[in-house]
């Protein structure tokens, strides 16, 4: 495969599976590694994101679209009476924060943050379930919420944030977050719709950071 001319790249089959900040490091995984699998993404989150994922699900892809307006969006079959929900997280890991917005405005439903010592995936499944409390709080239960993580979304549905993530003194309140997230889905079932994010076909997701 030949060399992948950005900043940061995913490692799914190699020496050391991971993400890595130059291609010197990520090449040290997969030269001469029979079915390596790699890929070079523009940041960090979407790297990381990725990682999370399967190789298949980005093999010859390129880079993401730009975002689009709800007007587009909207011709694209998008249900834009919804809302967005997106993390951003400077390190891996390093400090995250998560928001909400409409999609009909681009609004700020809400955001929270930064937390120290946080990953991508927590702050999505934060974002996710904070959305849902916030609807179901104003009786609105039919708004459908959307994610481009699916690690997130299917944290979500299972009820629990499985981050491999280790808890530490300096991350303890992102921890009790994590808690009082999973204490509410056992509590309230989902009522709201919960739906993957086309980034491809759509854009970025609207509740992006913009950091890229």
């Amino acid at each position: 495969m030949a060399k992948i001319k950005t900043k940061y790249y995913v490692v799914w089959q190699g020496r050391q599976p991971g993400v890595y900040a130059s291609w010197e490091q990520a090449q040290a995984q997969v030269s001469g590694f029979a079915g390596a699998k790699f890929k070079g993404f523009s940041s960090r989150r979407e790297a990381e994101q990725a990682y999370q994922e399967s190789y298949e699900q980005f093999a010859g892809k390129t880079s993401r679209p730009a975002p689009k307006s709800a007007e587009e969006l909207e011709r694209l079959g998008v249900q834009t009476h919804a809302v967005a929900v997106d993390a951003a997280c400077a390190g891996v890991p390093g400090p995250m924060e998560y928001r909400g917005v409409w999609l009909a405005t681009g609004e700020e439903m809400f955001h929270r943050g930064p937390y120290e010592d946080g990953t991508n995936n927590i702050g999505e499944f934060l974002a996710l379930v904070h959305a849902l409390a916030l609807l179901e709080r104003q009786g609105r239960t039919d708004v459908p919420v959307y994610s481009d993580s699916k690690t997130a979304l299917a944290w979500v549905r299972q009820g629990k944030c499985r981050t491999k993530h280790e808890r530490t003194p300096r991350n303890e309140e992102l921890f009790r977050l994590i808690e009082r997230a999973e204490t509410w889905l056992r509590r309230h079932p989902v009522r709201n719709p919960l739906l993957k994010w086309d980034t491809e076909a759509w854009g970025e997701v609207p509740a992006d950071f913009g950091r890229k």
